[in-house]
């Protein structure tokens, strides 16, 4: 048995996706677990079908097992995500590898990558290039060039080198003996209109958005479809009752971002409104969006920096269920929600919490949800 984990959002699953799962098994991996992003995604915005939608698409393509990334790690910075994702990787205790896409391809090249990036973001240059107004990728794309050759500094341009790198580092930081394994990506860009034989998830979503034909690109789901602008008057109100302070304390909002915020929430009537006037060439719009759902959905620096109390199971099937039998896992694991509410006053607490944030999730819908659903909803067997 050797098992992989790929961490994913699958906004929304595509084939893509399945190719990735595919050249994991011909590598090796007989058992294929997710770390899915749970209805809110690290663009900063509600996942365009609900996680247990996912769940089915991923698991009827080729995954075995899909684990809930908590919405306090899918909604911060890369390598918040990352550490987030990969703790949970690790916890399982019989995770053998980590899987990704990567632009380039070459896990050598990653991991010296890894190690420049560590030795960069401590240094002089890097804290005065932050200190001028560079956005963190900006700085630390200039700042390498000081200390690397081109190539190196190259690698990090790339969204999907860039998170490929926090996977990295998030491994080496706990000290993990799970293998990174990377395939080089195939297909348009991250976040690319172009097209392609495997387009970007931005692509298709805008796709399903419009009506159009998307089942070259992806395995069509018929189920309903959220969109964060019916949320929008909701997430206005919410931030225009937030103080400066409480902006400052906003998951992800250091270097000034909360105040720039707090002043554009005072001046906008719409999210593209506040949005634009945060913007700057330090801040990344990804970002914005994140810090404004955080302070909506109240993520602040303290709760997006807690460990998992426990590990929640949104679906399996039946390779899916070895992988649990052969976890060795300190945290308690289940499918049930309101269970692993009754394992500590810590767990309690947060999935509390994350049900709360279904709640307000499904408020994206034409036709929203009661209360409370998170805590009845079903696993997904297949």
């Amino acid at each position: 048995m050797k098992t992989a984990a790929i961490i994913a959002e699958y906004d929304p699953f595509h084939y893509g996706h399945k190719y990735l799962i595919e050249q994991v098994r011909a590598a090796g991996a007989t058992h294929v677990a997710a770390i899915m992003s749970g209805n809110f995604t690290q663009r900063g915005s509600a996942a365009i079908f609900d996680k247990f939608t996912r769940t089915k698409t991923a698991l009827e393509n080729g995954v075995d097992l899909v684990i809930e990334l908590p919405a306090r790690y899918s909604l911060t910075s890369a390598a918040g995500f990352a550490r987030g994702a990969v703790e949970i990787a690790s916890a399982l205790g019989c995770v053998d590898m980590l899987a990704f896409g990567s632009e380039c391809g070459d896990i050598v090249a990653l991991k010296e990558a890894a190690g420049a990036i560590e030795y960069t973001t401590h240094s002089d240059e890097f804290d005065r290039l932050i200190k001028q107004g560079n956005s963190y990728p900006s700085a630390l794309q200039k700042a390498m060039l000081q200390f690397y050759t081109d190539d190196v500094a190259e690698l990090i341009s790339s969204p999907n080198n860039t998170l490929a790198i926090e996977y990295i580092s998030a491994l080496d930081s706990i000290g993990s003996e799970i293998e990174p394994f990377t395939i080089k990506r195939h297909g348009a860009a991250h976040d690319s209109d172009d097209d392609a034989e495997f387009i970007s998830a931005s692509a298709i979503r805008k796709k399903i958005a419009a009506g159009e034909d998307y089942s070259q690109y992806a395995p069509v789901t018929n189920a309903p479809t959220a969109d964060i602008m019916r949320l929008e008057r909701a997430v206005l109100a919410a931030l225009r009752k937030m103080s400066p302070n409480d902006f400052d304390r906003i998951a992800d909002c250091s270097g000034g971002l909360g105040d720039r915020l707090y002043k554009a929430v005072r001046k906008g009537n719409s999210l593209s409104g506040i949005y634009f006037m945060t913007k700057t060439k330090r801040y990344t719009l990804a970002r914005i969006r994140r810090a404004a759902l955080c302070g909506f959905l109240g993520i602040d620096k303290d709760i997006s920096k807690e460990k998992c109390s426990y590990i929640r199971v949104l679906g399996m099937n039946s390779r899916g269920k070895e992988i649990l039998s052969a976890a060795n896992c300190p945290l308690p694991i289940d499918t049930s929600l309101k269970a692993l509410s009754r394992t500590s006053h810590t767990a309690r607490r947060q999935a509390e919490f994350e049900s709360r944030l279904t709640d307000i999730y499904s408020l994206a819908f034409e036709e929203p949800l009661p209360c409370g659903f998170d805590f009845t909803s079903k696993p997904i067997i297949v």
